[in-house]
């Protein structure tokens, strides 16, 4: 996802400590993410920030919802999304580390742009299946699905029967 210059957090002029940063999430950002699957949406984020002298710490927030249809009746829906992640960003030169949450970026950087953490955050707190609540999806796709659906009780396999009689006679 390309970098959105209203996520960039100037933190060069910033005195040690915690600051805090509020953005809100709209329209232009799940279009600019480039996932098919998000038809718009609005959420808040809230982004604290603790500096020290090698250290950037963040704690993001995210609250609010994304449109996107419904993946069993394919009707438009409002998926709620709320999260929380943190990302570590160290002042170095090396960049070697294992750790997902922990960046390291150049000593002389001056900002840090949290484009893609905040988009992470929302991916990896998003189900994996979109459907509406019980009784909220179209009438008439349920319809239709009830029409073609099979209803049956699956018949035991036979060998489990076996097994089953050799566990009660243990028992």
């Amino acid at each position: 996802m390309e970098a959105l210059s209203e996520h960039t957090i100037a933190f060069s002029g910033l005195k040690d400590g915690t600051h805090e940063f509020d953005f809100v999430l709209g329209p232009a950002f799940f279009t600019a993410t480039g996932v098919e699957e998000f038809l718009g949406g609005e959420a808040s984020m809230h982004v604290r920030l603790e500096k020290s002298s090698h250290l950037l710490v963040t704690l993001i927030h995210v609250d609010g919802h994304i449109n996107m249809l419904c993946d069993h009746c394919n009707a438009p829906m409002e998926q709620p999304i709320k999260g929380d992640q943190r990302q570590i960003f160290k002042l170095s030169a090396e960049n070697e580390t294992d750790d997902d949450e922990l960046v390291s970026i150049d000593p002389g950087a001056h900002e840090i742009n949290l484009t893609h953490y905040i988009f992470e955050c929302i991916s990896l707190h998003l189900p994996i299946r979109h459907v509406h609540a019980p009784g909220l999806c179209d009438p008439e796709v349920e319809v239709a699905l009830e029409k073609v659906q099979i209803h049956h009780e699956p018949t035991p396999d036979p060998r489990w029967a076996v097994l089953n009689k050799l566990r009660n006679k243990t028992a």
